[in-house]
């Protein structure tokens, strides 16, 4: 029997015209560069899950927490492959003073804010699909 896939909700939180973003220790996407996010808990909403992730992960309190697309990747070649239905969020900080931490040291090498023009590589997997096909997280009425 095939495993079942997995879900994810990752949150584009914007500040301005920068996206935060992490690089990542985990043997799935090592060393790309992948938005904060985590696996979808039993009962808990899309938004529920995206404001507990960014805070778990970055200790960033988040608010306008909208849904954005999905996103359906398959790790073939992982030595355990996987399949991961990736619930895509937008986000903004409750406060724009806070600071990201790296909570997780031992997932993550560190957060920063890098220019949505200037992208550091390799990006993670499914958010380099996204942004090849033309997708944006910023909204279209921000000026």
């Amino acid at each position: 029997m095939s495993p079942a896939p997995v879900i994810g909700v990752a949150v584009f939180l914007l500040k301005g015209n920068t996206v935060l973003l992490g690089r990542r220790r985990t043997s799935i996407g090592h060393n790309t560069y992948a938005l904060p996010g985590g696996h979808l808990e039993f009962g808990e909403s899309f938004e529920e899950c995206a404001a507990r992730e960014v805070k778990e992960e970055t200790g960033l309190d988040i608010k306008d927490i909208q849904l954005l697309t999905v996103t359906n990747t398959l790790f073939s070649e992982a030595a355990k492959p996987l399949h991961v239905v990736a619930v895509i969020m937008r986000a903004f900080l409750s406060d724009p003073d806070q600071l990201p931490q790296n909570m997780e040291p031992d997932k993550c090498h560190g957060w920063d804010w890098y220019d949505w023009t200037n992208l550091p590589q390799p990006l993670f997997r499914p958010l380099e699909t996204m942004l090849q096909g033309g997708f944006s997280p910023f909204p279209t009425d921000l000026k």
